[in-house]
């Protein structure tokens, strides 16, 4: 079966998030299951320089306005996946992030710019007699949200997934917006929302079928509490819903082969571990004190991942005699007051504004306690890679963190199956409470050691969640041409 799998980014070629990481590995994964797979994303000036080699497979001529546009192929790193990276100059060779420019501010025509990219893989998708057609569209996020609308404009069409990594970011623009898109004009009642257009509302009420990055935040989006203003057409489409968590690439995020820490280890060599920590404490210039239990937050610095909320308790911890590191970008105001902290309490606080792959590898080594609280989470893959390391996650048990953190109850301890901390409530006495559930354990070292024995021993790979996705596209391929079975169109075109 042929997969055209779009993505807005692919690590290692542009990432600011764990959609990054899903669009490199499941797609690998899928292709070790013997699906035909494309990738599809912009050709960011960061993609091409980490594109190599790098040949032009076709010219597209004007899209939507903008000549020269041209379609460049290279390959996922250490597979035979094609990574289709889409060339216009006047929309994507500038300097900044995927987003946003150099200060932060996001990029005012972001409505062309990832309309181009829904326009170039629907004309993959509905190319007649094209040389490689795709059975399945897998449309990632809002990025990708007008693909289920051009894709449909064809009868002999390829069936149309959409993933949902977080439904908070919806692709909104001006209702001005819609006459540059180039969508026939019916559609506009498909992604009207409060007076402007939204990428995703167009994406939820056209796809085949609509997939989330865990099966509690699947659940979720249909409450009025987490469905951002949405939940009303969600729980139109329930039916077609579905939860399958992300996976972890542990190629990429395992401590028994990362190359970016000083020293390897396993559940088996635990132990060495705390040379990791003595590492990083001496990197970031934090006092060497091995019984301080080091917290680290490596999200995002926005309101979901209630960095505001961290902020409240974070003195009260640190003045129990807790260090703390933050490697994190994003709201620049809570940039500034976290540099504040460290300024506040210096050996114990170290703060590395901008996330950077390789220290964040090293601080996930080093440190002790992930802390991950949100307000909502879709799926939470750092703190599934944390558990890898053995570097016990405290979450709000929410989304995705309910479905792989077993909370240390004293039920959940005596019975070996405990990974992690979780709290419920929104406030910082409940966030501070919950640390001080993990620093107490923490001060029992062969209580802790079991519980790190018992995260770094949890699987989950990418396997299942593949097995998953294939049999999926399985389903809405049959569901769509049901005359016609998959490996026999794949084979008819070829």
């Amino acid at each position: 079966m042929r997969v055209l799998f779009v993505s807005s980014e692919v690590y290692p070629f542009a990432k600011t998030g764990g959609l990054a990481d899903v669009s490199a590995a499941l797609p690998r994964m899928l292709s070790e299951r013997g699906m035909d797979v494309r990738v599809l994303m912009p050709a960011y000036p960061q993609a091409l320089a980490n594109a190599a080699p790098i040949k032009e497979v076709a010219r597209l001529g004007t899209v939507l306005g903008f000549g020269g546009t041209r379609l460049l192929e290279t390959f996922l790193p250490q597979s035979h996946v094609p990574l289709w990276l889409v060339d216009c100059p006047d929309l994507y060779n500038r300097s900044g992030g995927p987003y946003h420019d150099d200060e932060g501010a996001e990029w005012p025509d972001n409505d062309l710019r990832f309309a181009l990219l829904n326009h170039v893989a629907a004309g993959i998708a509905n190319e007649p007699g094209g040389r490689w057609k795709p059975d399945i569209v897998h449309a990632n996020d809002w990025h990708a949200g007008l693909l289920p609308l051009l894709v449909r404009k064809t009868p002999d069409r390829p069936a149309v997934l959409l993933t949902i990594h977080n439904l908070a970011y919806q692709g909104l623009f001006g209702i001005d917006s819609f006459e540059r898109l180039e969508l026939p004009p019916e559609c506009l009642d498909q992604m009207e929302f409060w007076g402007r257009i939204s990428y995703l509302k167009a994406g939820i009420a056209a796809a085949d079928a609509i997939t989330t990055v865990s099966p509690r935040y699947a659940k979720e989006i249909l409450t009025a509490e987490y469905g951002c203003g949405l939940d009303g057409l969600l729980e139109q489409r329930a039916a077609n819903i579905s939860g399958i968590l992300n996976g972890a690439d542990y190629g990429l995020w395992d401590p028994a082969v990362d190359p970016h820490i000083c020293r390897n280890y396993s559940v088996r060599s635990l132990v060495l571990k705390k040379q990791c920590k003595r590492a990083i404490q001496g990197e970031l210039a934090l006092s060497p004190e091995s019984d301080a239990p080091l917290l680290a937050f490596m999200s995002r610095l926005v309101h979901q991942k209630m960095p505001d909320v961290l902020l409240e308790a974070l003195p009260s911890l640190l003045r129990s005699g807790m260090q703390f590191v933050l490697v994190a970008e994003g709201d620049s105001a809570y940039q500034d007051r976290f540099s504040q902290l460290a300024a506040d309490f210096p050996g114990q606080t170290a703060v590395r504004a901008g996330y950077d792959e390789q220290r964040g590898h090293r601080v996930m080594a080093g440190a002790d306690v992930l802390l991950h609280p949100s307000r909502f989470e879709p799926c939470g893959l750092v703190p599934i890679y944390a558990l890898r390391y053995g570097t016990i996650p405290v979450v709000r048990n929410t989304g995705g963190m309910a479905d792989t953190v077993v909370d240390a109850t004293p039920d959940a301890l005596r019975s070996g199956i405990a990974t992690g901390f979780s709290f419920a409530g929104v406030s910082s006495d409940d966030l501070a409470a919950c640390v001080n559930r993990a620093a107490d354990l923490y001060r029992q070292p062969i209580r802790w050691r079991k519980l790190q024995q018992s995260a770094m021993r949890q699987e989950f790979g990418w396997r299942e969640p593949a097995e998953r996705y294939v049999a999926l596209y399985r389903s809405l391929r049959l569901d769509l041409h049901p005359d016609v079975e998959p490996s026999s169109a794949s084979v008819a075109r070829a």
